[in-house]
């Protein structure tokens, strides 16, 4: 199975002698440098979905947050360090109903 994880856009460079679009992504507390070859639109701020160090697609804050909490209910969470990320979980029992 292939796991995509999400991440927040902090920051963007080209590397290579600009031949590779590079940013620094967000995952809760790890920061890690991601390739955008495959989403060279994604831009400061937003989530992109990681996969082997690639990121993959964009997705919106609220994607990126069920995500996380299907992180959660996996009980990857606490691998990851992406607790700061995950809803509060009221909000989560708000939006079941």
């Amino acid at each position: 199975m292939c796991l995509a994880i999400p991440g927040k856009v902090l920051s963007i460079e080209h590397q290579y002698d600009g031949r590779v679009k590079m940013a620094k992504v967000q995952f809760g507390g790890i920061i890690k440098e991601v390739s955008l070859e495959m989403v060279p639109q994604a831009k400061v701020g937003d989530y992109v979905l990681v996969h082997v160090g690639v990121a993959i697609s964009i997705v919106n804050e609220e994607e990126a947050k069920r995500t996380f909490r299907y992180l959660e209910e996996m009980g990857e969470v606490d691998e990851l360090d992406i607790q700061s990320m995950l809803p509060d979980p009221k909000e989560y029992r708000e939006d079941s109903n």
